[in-house]
């Protein structure tokens, strides 16, 4: 899958709901009644990162639960992608990108969603062919007033910030026109999960979902 395909199969599943929920799985017991939880709350695309030991079997168990979109996120290497790929990611984040990890999503047809911080990295992976990209981490370095700046020499790409961006500052991103949809961690806190509280957690995705009525 080219960079421009990726970035279009990307962008037609940001569509779907206004929040990526941006998910650290300790027990991946949780991980199929969270994304049903999720998913029931209107939340449909999820991103499970991979920095527990219990990511990839809480990614399989996800993947399996109708109606949810599972992707990988925290993808650095090609070996995580592959890794990704063979427990069931559909697509996968990075917090930025290299030639190495652009190859290996292309050759194995998994949608990258890169990262950047800078015009220059945005520019980089416009010349890869990317349209649309993670930023991050979203709210240390200039928050909604930095996307809008760059939407005006770079109008082509479309983003989905994502790092410290609060249910109360989501609207100030949603609101720019080249934000496609935004990653969130409020989601499904460890204190939330810990206790098992899906309940919660689903109306937690409810409001989220409600971001873009």
């Amino acid at each position: 899958m080219t960079p421009q395909d990726s970035s279009a199969f990307l962008l037609s599943l940001a569509a779907r709901a206004p929040v990526i929920p941006v998910l650290v799985l300790e027990d991946e017991a949780k991980a199929a009644p969270l994304a049903e939880a999720l998913v029931a709350g209107g939340l449909s695309l999820l991103e499970v990162t991979l920095r527990t030991s219990s990511a990839l079997d809480a990614l399989a168990r996800m993947a399996a639960v109708p109606g949810a979109v599972v992707g990988a996120g925290t993808v650095l290497t090609p070996e995580d992608a592959r890794a990704a790929k063979a427990a069931g990611a559909e697509f996968a984040v990075s917090p930025g990108a290299t030639p190495s990890l652009i190859a290996a999503c292309t050759g194995i047809g998994l949608p990258l969603l890169p990262g950047a911080a800078t015009a220059s990295e945005v520019m980089a992976l416009m010349a890869a062919g990317f349209r649309f990209a993670k930023f991050f981490p979203a709210a240390q370095i200039g928050g909604a007033p930095a996307l809008k700046s760059l939407g005006g020499p770079l109008p082509q790409m479309r983003f989905c910030p994502t790092g410290g961006i609060t249910p109360e500052s989501a609207p100030d991103y949603l609101s720019l026109s080249n934000v496609a949809c935004i990653g969130g961690s409020w989601l499904a806190p460890a204190d939330l999960l810990a206790k098992g509280d899906f309940a919660a957690i689903r109306r937690r995705a409810e409001s989220a979902a409600a971001l873009r009525d």
